[in-house]
């Protein structure tokens, strides 16, 4: 961390407390991001950014205000942006504002990178995997995105908090695009994590990724379309990680569930049913931010919360929503740590960590094995969901028919819909499996913040509705 960035959020917060602010906090942050696009077996772009500044939330007369200053040079610009901020606010609607208490920090977290990332290496993995993808027979086009992250921010406030976070986030971005007799295919990943190199290269990862998607890319030009139905649906981890994100992850801020942030991805259906029955007791929920190396890492959020895990629905049952130390108060609760902004340019909001869907004790094989008419849906693709998270239609990068305990057919352009408390109470079995899928781009708020985070869950069963469509 720039130790100017450092000294001038100081002051900030000293400034604040000087001119009246009931409360105060500032978040300096600088990133550096190193990115690489490779298409045909060459390098068609390299972006190289640097970008740091400073975000300040002022609660004044009771009136929250906001600002913030890319790369500045003298305190006088950062005590400017304060004033007017505070001063365009002040005709706003004044409501009491209660925070919940919070101890003040002082800490330096160091996030665990085994191997720093450079731009060659990542250019070097990154051709190799487009290689991959386009020795494939059928593909006629290859896209392949690896980027790091290196970020510090710095987080201080007005009850005495001083707390810096040091980390790296290395992932890639892969599309197969296959074609064959009039058929036009596409199949994606992502892989990654918060770490470096280790994130890409452990376990021949990207490799085995890459010759996955140009595979099934290949099969699907092949592969027959779906008639409507309502059937027994079995989806991978990779599919219930999206579905997880959707239709249990954004209603579970509690932002959302009182209606103060509709934007992007809208309310909750669920609003004032904590305590109710909303799923079988399969269902078991939760965000966790402490879960290693996923995007959703961290150890204190963009209020200074410390993090840990919070469990959202168990057995079927609604237990918690995420909160922030607004919400809190609201909810009689305690804040879970999902404040987070993009960067310092916006205020945060609460924000998904790392949600997921509980493992169960089932053996995947098993729950396959007792279907005997349904379909086996694998890896997330688009979603569409209405403004409530209550209805709900995600498409699938393919499926396959289940006849008899059996995986039979390979079928494309397939989508998945259903309502959320129908398939939530549908779900009889959850597998021993479990998987932490990485989310690069979420959006939520307006103006928009895109989030990285992670989703995850096991394999699960359920009813839904299976169609494909062109």
């Amino acid at each position: 961390m720039d130790t100017r960035l450092q000294d001038l959020a100081d002051k900030a917060v000293k400034y604040a407390e000087q001119s009246g602010a009931q409360y105060c906090d500032v978040r300096a942050e600088q990133q550096e991001r190193k990115s690489a696009l490779i298409e045909k077996n060459s390098v068609e772009y390299v972006r190289i950014n640097d970008d740091r500044g400073i975000g300040i939330r002022i609660i004044k007369d009771n009136v929250w205000s906001f600002c913030s200053i890319t790369n500045p040079k003298t305190f006088e610009q950062i005590k400017d942006a304060m004033d007017n901020s505070i001063k365009s606010s002040k005709n706003n609607k004044k409501n009491k504002i209660e925070l919940y208490p919070n101890l003040a920090k002082k800490s330096q977290v160091n996030y665990l990178v085994i191997k720093k990332p450079e731009l060659e290496d990542i250019i070097k993995i990154g051709l190799e995997a487009d290689k991959i993808i386009s020795d494939i027979p059928k593909i006629i086009k290859s896209i392949v995105n690896p980027w790091f992250t290196i970020n510090s921010k710095y987080f201080v406030n007005t009850e005495g908090s001083e707390i810096l976070q040091n980390f790296t986030d290395t992932v890639i971005d892969m599309v197969a695009t296959a074609h064959d007799s009039g058929i036009t295919q596409s199949v994606n990943i992502t892989e990654g994590g918060r770490g470096g190199m280790e994130q890409l290269t452990n376990k021949n990862k990207i490799q085995k990724s890459a010759k996955d998607i140009a595979l099934k890319a290949s099969q699907l030009t092949l592969a027959k379309p779906v008639k409507e139905e309502n059937a027994t649906v079995v989806m991978n981890p990779d599919f219930v990680s999206l579905l997880t994100h959707e239709i249990l992850g954004h209603p579970s801020e509690a932002d959302r569930v009182l209606g103060k942030e509709m934007a992007w991805a809208g309310g909750a259906w669920w609003k004032n049913k904590l305590g109710e029955k909303i799923g079988s007791e399969n269902l078991n929920v939760f965000d966790d931010p402490t879960i290693k190396e996923s995007l959703g890492w961290y150890q204190f959020d963009d209020e200074g919360i410390e993090t840990k895990k919070t469990t959202l629905v168990e057995k079927g049952v609604l237990k918690n929503h995420m909160q922030n130390r607004e919400t809190a108060i609201d909810f009689d609760s305690i804040p879970t740590g999902n404040m987070r902004a993009t960067n310092y340019r916006f205020m945060p909001l609460i924000r998904m960590a790392c949600t997921c869907i509980g493992n169960g004790d089932r053996n995947v094989n098993e729950i396959i094995k007792d279907v005997k008419h349904g379909y086996l849906i694998s890896n997330m693709k688009i979603p569409s969901i209405d403004m409530k998270r209550y209805n709900w239609s995600i498409s699938c990068q393919y499926a396959q028919r289940i006849e008899n305990g059996e995986i039979t057919d390979l079928l494309r352009d397939v989508i998945v819909m259903g309502t959320a408390p129908e398939f939530f109470e549908s779900i009889d079995a959850c597998g021993n499996d479990f998987t932490v899928r990485p989310i690069t781009n979420c959006g939520k708020g307006d103006p928009m913040q895109s989030m990285i985070m992670g989703n995850g869950g096991p394999t699960i069963r359920g009813t839904a509705t299976v169609k494909s469509v062109n």
